[in-house]
């Protein structure tokens, strides 16, 4: 089944590098013309928020488009600023949406400049050697005694800073991440395959905590996007019912 178009997003930023629709902003960031680094994630959102509060400017689909924007910057900003222990090949990228691929090939390809870089220095290194002879005999006698005003107080001392511990890292304020998208849309996934139609109350109804409904409600918009499923409300903040539009999957 095809993608479901998407309005043209009108809303707008104003940030230090950049002014105009935040869609230009995006395809701008994703083709390197600006740092995803020097844009404010969270100022855009807040923006987006108070714009959202106008009852007669919300519309669904432009603020599915703005979620699965921004988690794609947020991804591509969290990795070029922590990058990860592990990195997506091409074949791992199978499966996920468009935009996480490219900005996940993005990220790759930064690690592959580096790792290039870290090559070049390594074969520069193998063609340096330090001189292991001494000096002539005839200079001996102008080399100073470089242990002459060294004590054994000082050894002991530099002994302890080279060998105490190293200090712990404290992690306390990081928030791990426990829920993923990709675990979210395979939840989702399988409980429709199963019904075929069920409320969102039933989607999350062995979440245990409220992020693992944010995540999943967020995979949920993910699949409105692609179109592989159907989102009604009867009323406002009333049931949402969720209908799977996309191939007929077999429970796991």
């Amino acid at each position: 089944m095809s993608e479901r178009p998407v309005a043209e997003s009108t809303f707008a930023v104003e940030l230090p590098v950049f002014s105009g629709p935040f869609r230009l902003l995006a395809e701008l960031i994703l083709d390197h013309k600006i740092d995803v680094c020097d844009v404010s994630i969270a100022t855009v959102t807040d923006r987006f928020l108070e714009r959202a509060r106008d009852t007669e400017l919300w519309d669904l689909e432009e603020a599915t488009w703005f979620l699965a924007a921004s988690a794609v910057l947020l991804e591509l900003k969290v990795g070029r600023l922590m990058p990860r222990h592990e990195v997506l090949d091409e074949e791992d990228m199978i499966g996920i949406s468009p935009d996480l691929v490219y900005a996940r090939s993005l990220e790759l390809a930064a690690f592959r400049r580096v790792a290039a870089e870290v090559q070049r220095r390594a074969e520069e290194e193998t063609r340096l050697f330090t001189r292991e002879a001494g000096p002539p005999p005839e200079f001996a006698h102008l080399y100073p005694d470089v242990l002459e005003r060294v004590t054994p107080d000082d050894l002991a001392h530099a002994a302890a800073i080279v060998l105490r511990p190293p200090p712990l890292l404290d992690l306390a304020h990081v928030t791990p991440i426990r829920y993923t998208m990709a675990e979210a849309l395979d939840a989702v996934r399988s409980r429709l395959g199963e019904l075929g139609q069920a409320s969102f109350r039933d989607l999350v109804a062995d979440c245990e905590e409220r992020i693992q409904v944010v995540v999943r409600f967020l995979a949920l918009l993910d699949l409105y996007r692609e179109g592989k499923v159907d989102l009604a409300q009867a009323k406002t903040f009333g049931e949402i019912l969720v209908s799977w539009e996309g191939d007929r999957l077999h429970a796991r």
